[in-house]
């Protein structure tokens, strides 16, 4: 506990027992990030997901995953079997103590163990419980199993994703994962202050597919608007006209790609116009260009002849121009666009780098440090920041069942010979 004593998050007075998989460690996480005294609970013998790459030195080991090292820092960590009836007595013992339990379980897993919501609430009344599961605890879905390709179809995303002609595309980091985690983060919150203001706790039921319905915008808003489904188009988008004009969204520049599009409403006419007086700066704005009156232009009325005429003299400046050079453009003039940066641009990126974004983080078992993405917010009350790494297996198996729970040394040896933690 001495590693959290010197801090003051925003959640620092509350406990959350982890017990989730791949699809919920950032929800931990993000709680821990604000302070939380987050317990990630596994089985013996360490959690499956230290089994994901790439590893520290590409040196396959359960205690070297990076995977594991990014989504579980700020998390003390335990060994627990949930199955054995003594264990099930240590988790109610770890229960009394929590404010929050997130668990990413099949929907009627944890009612066979009675640790229901209604059991453990009984138990502790202002519990906030957060169950994320790929469909939800209720539906025809509900007791499907599914990895990231399988939210990312379910949800409609791949559908958007890709090339017309070509199959649709997963993103190829396991991104509904950090979506769901993300969403079920502020779920999680949002019952906490329910919980603040009247005692009362709740179960929190999250669903990746729906999760994921964000991840697409305003896409599917356009069956519900005018009964029009929107397809996978690439590079380009649709929808904005009722010409079927297709607008590009990532164009070809000197040294990677950009996003640009030809908008309509007043920020758009203000970007359109901008780009039109920096090309003419360039001397590559042709005449046309320059005399079209942008206050009158209907992005909802644009015929592909129109687009194809404007965007084309467009695409020939973007290839002059660097993703650097678009970037200071783009703010200098108020313009809507960004580079499409790499990993080791955004590593670079100045703005990171004035806000101390990047944390350096000692691991004392590979006897280095670990460069990490710091806490996601700052706030003017509190820090939110990474106050540990991620625990090794059954680190503080001693610290909590003895130091905090009574236990003896001889017990924890005990339990470790039977299965127990």
């Amino acid at each position: 506990m001495a590693e959290r004593e010197n801090h003051a998050g925003l959640l620092s007075p509350f406990r959350v027992l982890d017990l989730t998989d791949e699809l919920g460690f950032l929800c931990g996480k993000i709680l821990g990030d604000l302070g939380a005294d987050v317990i990630k609970v596994e089985k013996p013998g360490g959690d499956p997901a230290r089994s994901i790459g790439p590893f520290f030195h590409a040196q396959p080991h359960p205690e070297k995953s990076l995977y594991w090292f990014g989504f579980n820092n700020n998390k003390r960590g335990v060994t627990l079997n949930l199955e054995s009836p003594r264990g099930g007595e240590l988790f109610l013992r770890l229960l009394a103590g929590a404010h929050f339990i997130i668990e990413s379980f099949t929907p009627g897993y944890l009612d066979r163990l009675d640790f229901s919501y209604a059991a453990l609430s009984r138990i502790n009344p202002r519990l906030v419980h957060t169950s994320i599961t790929p469909f939800g605890q209720t539906g025809p879905y509900s007791g499907f199993s599914a990895s990231d390709i399988e939210i990312m179809a379910m949800s409609g995303c791949m559908s958007l994703t890709g090339d017309p002609d070509r199959p649709p595309l997963r993103i190829t980091f396991p991104q509904s994962y950090q979506w769901t985690g993300s969403y079920a983060a502020v779920g999680t919150l949002a019952a906490h202050l329910h919980r603040q203001r009247t005692g009362e706790g709740q179960q929190v039921d999250v669903s990746a597919q729906a999760c994921m319905l964000w991840a697409f915008s305003h896409a599917h808003t356009f069956w519900d608007l005018n009964r029009h489904l929107e397809k996978r188009a690439g590079s380009f988008m649709t929808g904005r006209s009722i010409t079927g004009a297709k607008m590009r969204v990532f164009w070809p520049c000197k040294d990677g790609y950009l996003n640009f599009i030809i908008y309509g409403g007043e920020a758009g006419r203000k970007t359109n116009q901008a780009l039109v007086e920096w090309m003419d700066s360039k001397g590559m704005a042709p005449e046309f260009l320059g005399k079209k009156e942008w206050k009158s232009f209907n992005i909802a009325a644009v015929t592909q002849e129109e687009i194809d005429r404007m965007e084309e003299p467009i695409a020939r400046f973007f290839q002059q121009v660097t993703k650097k050079e678009f970037l200071e453009e783009v703010i200098k003039r108020e313009m809507l666009g960004y580079p499409v940066a790499t990993v080791e641009e955004i590593f670079q990126d100045p703005q990171l780098e004035s806000r101390q974004f990047w944390q350096s983080l000692d691991h004392p078992e590979l006897q280095t440090s670990i460069l990490y993405p710091g806490g996601f917010a700052r706030f003017s009350e509190a820090p939110c920041k990474i106050w540990r790494r991620a625990p090794l297996i059954g680190e503080h198996n001693e610290e909590i069942y003895c130091g905090e729970m009574g236990l003896k040394t001889d017990d924890l040896t005990k339990l470790k010979q039977e299965g127990i933690i």
